[in-house]
Order: structure tokens, then sequence, then C-alpha cells
């Protein structure tokens, strides 16, 4: 006769079988592939109220065991259709993002291996990938040799990291031990980045003890630049105010125009007054890996980071953000903690990621990246970047000729911003616009979004996914002459 708990055991603990896992899974994959090949099933963005996917599953949790399958049909009718869906190819606002082939079968691997790369001997494989495939990317949009990589989720965080390394490098600050709070002899720090810089970086000013009022924002030019000589003026005006400014947030590819700072010029000044430079080239930094388009490296190669996103423009599955560094040892100066429990024998000679932010547990997403680049090729990627960008050449070559639209940006990479203009006088432009922008997007056959340039409303539209074609564009320009006649 069994004990109590024998006699109470379930019949199945632990794992679910597992040919049941590979029965479901094939389903899945098949799922996956038709639709990536038949997007047009789903409109891009879904006809759904606030509440309605909730609406429709159990408030509760379920007692006892379902299916894979039955809950796969909830995903299919259920989830699926409540979907922004960005991997859409008439997916264009914001940046586009593209789960290629080879990133879901490198996140489905991860998964499967479910690794923790915190420390060297966690995860040698998962440690030594990360290090060689950014040494890739680093090779392939010309940063030279002194530049080390790590890789965090987004691009707000590791220009988080960027700021929390300057803020280290100030000399006899002390803020890692000694904090900022409360202390009268901590002087007053100044951040500066252009009025069209990233929102990430005013958060990270807050994260940090710098504050918004650390954050001062340089003007910009016509093309929506930062005037590096507004930049010096600040700087030398700052000190003289009792300011200790301390770090310079460049962009190259600014998230409304995608315009591209004078980083050799600002480089110029950093080194002048001894301030950190981090380049925030999180969209534009892909478009480096074309010959051509090499320029909007220049003066980065000065820089003490940089951050380029994989997943906005090399066709990785969200979230990978690249970030690069020639002062590796300030960041990890800022960052590395190792309690007793973390300590191996391979500390001296192996680089532990642990030491390089404030995660300790770290996803292997450098595995998508590595299949990704090796699927398509460093030609490849080259190849299919310069057809986006001759899609948005294309694309504002029918806006400048067309007399009811006008552009509002130049168009440097693969982003339009532009606007209807009004048919009669006294009609607004700005509502005009945000009514086209509606009626477009309430179509379900494409997806994009807007900015404010000059305290003007402004459409954007950005290719990025790797399925986006010329027949998506073309699709996309008819549609809006079509709404905007509707509409006049």
């Amino acid at each position: 006769m069994g004990s109590d708990i024998e006699d109470s055991k379930p019949a199945q603990l632990g794992e679910i079988d597992l040919e049941n896992f590979r029965t479901c899974g094939y389903q899945i994959i098949d799922w996956i592939a038709e639709y990536l090949a038949h997007p047009e099933k789903f409109p891009v963005l879904p006809d759904v109220k606030p509440g309605a996917i909730r609406s429709q599953l159990p408030d509760v949790p379920p007692e006892h065991p379902e299916s894979l399958s039955a809950i796969f049909e909830d995903v299919r009718t259920i989830i699926a259709p409540g979907l922004t869906h960005w991997n859409h190819p008439a997916f264009m606002a914001y940046f586009g993002t593209t789960g290629s082939v080879p990133g879901i079968l490198g996140e489905l691997l991860a998964a499967a291996f479910n690794v923790n790369a915190m420390l060297w001997k966690t995860s040698p494989a998962a440690t030594e990938l990360e290090e060689l495939v950014l040494d890739w990317l680093r090779q392939m949009i010309g940063l030279p040799e002194g530049f080390s990589g790590i890789i965090y989720d987004t691009a707000s965080i590791s220009t988080m990291h960027a700021i929390a390394a300057a803020r280290e490098a100030v000399p006899g600050l002390n803020s890692r031990e000694l904090g900022l709070s409360g202390r009268p002899d901590a002087p007053r720090l100044r951040l500066y980045a252009s009025e069209q810089a990233h929102s990430s970086v005013e958060k990270a000013a807050i994260t940090l003890g710098i504050g918004q009022a650390g954050v001062r924002k340089i003007p910009v030019d016509e093309k929506f630049r930062m005037k590096s000589r507004a930049l010096e003026q600040a700087i030398i005006e700052d000190r003289n105010g009792g300011w200790t400014p301390f770090c310079v947030v460049a962009t190259v590819g600014t998230t409304s125009t995608t315009s591209v700072d004078p980083v050799d010029a600002i480089a110029d000044i950093c080194g002048k007054y001894g301030l950190w430079l981090h380049v925030d080239a999180a969209y534009g930094g892909a478009a480096a890996i074309l010959p051509e388009k090499r320029w909007i490296m220049e003066g980065c190669d000065r820089a003490d980071s940089l951050v380029v996103n994989p997943h906005k423009w090399i066709f990785t599955p969200s979230d990978l953000s690249a970030f690069f560094t020639q002062r590796l040892d300030v960041l990890k100066k800022a960052f590395s903690l190792v309690p007793e429990y973390l300590k191996t024998e391979d500390d001296q000679s192996a680089r532990n990621l642990m030491d390089y932010g404030v995660q300790l547990g770290r996803r292997f997403r450098a595995l998508k990246l590595w299949m990704i680049i090796r699927t398509y090729g460093w030609r490849g990627i080259e190849d299919r970047i310069r057809e986006h960008i001759r899609l948005a050449q294309l694309f504002r070559d029918w806006v400048k000729e067309d007399p009811a639209f006008e552009l509002l940006a130049p168009v440097l990479f693969s982003t339009v911003c532009f606007r209807a203009l009004p048919a009669r006088p006294g009609q607004d432009p700005d509502q005009l616009n945000q009514n086209l922008l509606n009626a477009v997007n309430a179509s379900g056959e494409v997806f994009l979004s807007h900015t404010r340039l000059h305290d003007r409303f402004a459409i954007r539209m950005a290719i990025g996914n790797i399925r986006t074609d010329e027949r998506v564009v073309r699709q996309t320009w008819e549609l809006l002459k079509k709404h905007l006649a509707a509409l006049l």
C-alpha cells in the first residue's frame, strides 16, 4: 500500500507529452508561413475598441489543463485579429520592424535553449556569439576596432546606459557610491541633445537623477540638424552659470525626420570641453552598411558610445539593441557588482556580460541576429536596405510632383514626411491631414503615423519591412489620393 502522497499523485506531472508539442508545433509553423505569405488576410490596424479582446477571454484562470490546439485556436481567432500587425508589409508607421524567417527561427531556438547569459559560465556560447555577432555588425557599419559591443533590449535602455557611463566619468562625482540626492557638494549636471532627439534621452535623465531640468535642448537648422555653434554657446553659458556639462547625445536618423546631426563638429566640441559623446543611430545606423551612405558615420569614430537597433532596419524580431563603446572600462565601473554567489573561476579570463548593465538575467538575443546575417549575407542586407531607400525616393518624387501635396523634410533614408494641401482658403491644413491620416488608417490597408514639424501636422511614412515592395508603396499613394479627394 502506497503512502498518502503517492495515492494522491496526479496521473501526469512535469512536461506535457512531447509528441503533442511536435504536432502542435508543426501546425503553428504552417500557420506562421501562411500568415507571412498572405498578410492581406488581416487589416494592418485592427478595428477594435479598448477592452474588446479581453471581453472575449475568461476573467479567471483555467482550473484544469487545456490542450495546445485549443489555446492556439484562441490565438488564431481572438489574438491575431486584435493585433496591430507590425510584420505586415503595409505597416509604415513609426519605424517598421521585421520578424524575418531566420529571426523567427532564432527566437524559437533561443526559447528552446532558455539560457541566461549573465556570466560566461552560465552560457559560454551565448556570451561568445554575442561578442562575435556584434563585431560583425561593427564591421558592417564601419566602426573602428576600438569599439566593443553589448546587446540590450531597446535603444532607450542603451541610451540610459550611455548616460550612466557618462555620469560615472565625471571627475570627482562618485555618484555610484554616494548618489546625487542630498549632496550639497554634487554639481548640477547638464546633458545636451537636439530639439529632435528621442524622448528616451529625457527619460534617462529622469531615471539617473539628472532630471528634465538637467537636459538642455539645442535648436536645429532648416534640415532639422543640431546647430553645433548653438551647442558650444550653450556649454559656455552653462559653465558660467554653475552647471557641469558632461554629455552630448547626437542623433543619426532622428525619429521624426531621420535628420543627421553634424557628429564630426559635435565631436570637436566634446573633445574641447571634455564631454562624453553618445550617438543615437538606432534607426539611421543601419544605412551605414551601404557604401554610399557611409558618410553618416563621419565623426562617430570619436564617439564614446553609439547605439544601432537591428530590430529597426536589419530585419530582426523585436527586441535587439546593439550598444557600442570605446570606454568599456567606464561602463563596467558604473555597473559591475559581483556578490559571492556569482563569482567564478573564469572571471579573470572571460567577459561576464552582467557587468555592463542593470540586468542580471540576459536573453540569448544574439542567436537571431547571427542567423539573419548568415541567411541574407552582408551584401543581401545591403541590397534590401538600398531598395527601401529607392522606394522612399520614389514616393518622395510623387509627393513633389503632385500639387495637392508637399514635402516637409529631406528624405535621407526610407522615411518621408509630407502633408496634403488645403483646396480652399481658410481650410485648416492640420485638421485636413489629421482626417486624411485617420481615413487611410481606418481602411485597414496601410498604417502610417504622424509628427509635427515647424508646428505643422505631418504625415509620416517609414519603409523598413523586408516584405514591403513597390506594389505596396504604390497602393499607399493611390489610397492617400483617393481619401484626399473624398475629403476635399
